[in-house]
């Protein structure tokens, strides 16, 4: 693996962490909060924006269109069951979120949750370089580029490793910001 396939490969990592936080609710209404709802739509399962119009017409609601008026009850249902945490409220033609303020107990929750989520992340980016590394040496014993060369691409993977590394923990504390602000 080269250099720039990896840091091609971390770049991936720090935006699946990123698209990770971005499921975690924080009080406000946040559309991407229903990225994981699948609807069981015809038998198959099918994410639930491609199945309706989602908006925030305000900071405590969000507001699904169906645009298929006869799936309305199939969201309604999957969402219901999905770990959203949101009760659906059904007026026959959209349905309503309403997004109830955090108690401090489930700020905490939430945190923890995407603390696991940036060490996911860093673990991940972790294990790029540990495969780098490797093939890294695989080519200095392969006598295909010199010790010193060997010692070069991996001190800037390092550097990679550090930068990508840090990316996360920024997006981390952005995060927790976003979860602890009331």
């Amino acid at each position: 693996m080269k250099l720039s396939e990896a840091e091609s490969t971390m770049q991936k990592t720090v935006e699946a962490t990123q698209r990770a936080f971005n499921t975690i609710r924080t009080g406000r209404a946040n559309a991407s909060l229903l990225d994981k709802v699948l609807v069981d739509y015809y038998g198959s399962p099918t994410p639930l924006k491609s199945l309706a119009n989602i908006s925030t017409p305000d900071a405590t609601t969000i507001l699904i269109q169906p645009y298929d008026k006869s799936s309305l009850n199939l969201v309604e249902k999957a969402i219901a069951l999905s770990d959203v945490g949101l009760t659906p409220s059904n007026d026959g033609s959209v349905i309503r979120l309403n997004i109830p303020p955090l108690t401090s107990d489930r700020r905490k929750e939430l945190v923890k949750i995407a603390a696991k989520y940036a060490e996911d992340g860093r673990v991940a980016i972790r294990n790029i370089r540990r495969d780098t590394q490797d093939s890294i040496r695989k080519q200095e014993k392969a006598a295909e580029i010199s010790e010193d060369q060997s010692k070069d691409q991996q001190d800037q993977l390092q550097k990679l490793t550090n930068k990508y590394t840090t990316k996360i923990d920024e997006l981390l504390a952005e995060k927790e910001r976003d979860i602890t602000t009331l």
